[in-house]
């Protein structure tokens, strides 16, 4: 069974792609900041990182920097409300697998997710 780690300070926002996770068979953990973001991923348990840019005590370019230092090999989507194609563009550029803005679709989130899982 894959393991996702949410990155996710939107606490509503966090439950919904939980749930919508665990559905589908997926094990999951949500991380509220980005200190604790590293401090799970680090562990290595988990297969996926799902990556809010907003998070506090650390943003996601800082949990991204860190996690790259520590297990490059966990695999990153950007979850994030910034719609700029810098950043969509620096994300791509950093090694994340793929850029999500909100608002989204769940299901294609979940096929985003599947696709990189499978």
């Amino acid at each position: 069974m894959s393991c996702i780690l949410i990155a996710e300070d939107e606490e509503r926002l966090a439950a919904f792609i939980d749930k919508g996770l665990r559905k589908y068979g997926y094990e999951t953990a949500i991380a509220f900041d980005g200190e604790q973001a590293v401090q799970m991923a680090a562990s290595g348990r988990y297969h996926l990182l799902l990556l809010d840019l907003g998070l506090p005590v650390k943003d996601g370019w800082t949990v991204l920097a860190q996690l790259q230092q520590i297990q490059k090999s966990l695999p990153t989507i950007i979850v994030t409300a910034r719609n700029d194609p810098q950043d969509r563009l620096a994300g791509l550029q950093a090694g994340v697998i793929d850029y999500v803005t909100k608002p989204f679709s769940f299901k294609d989130l979940l096929a985003r997710i599947q696709g990189v899982l499978s």
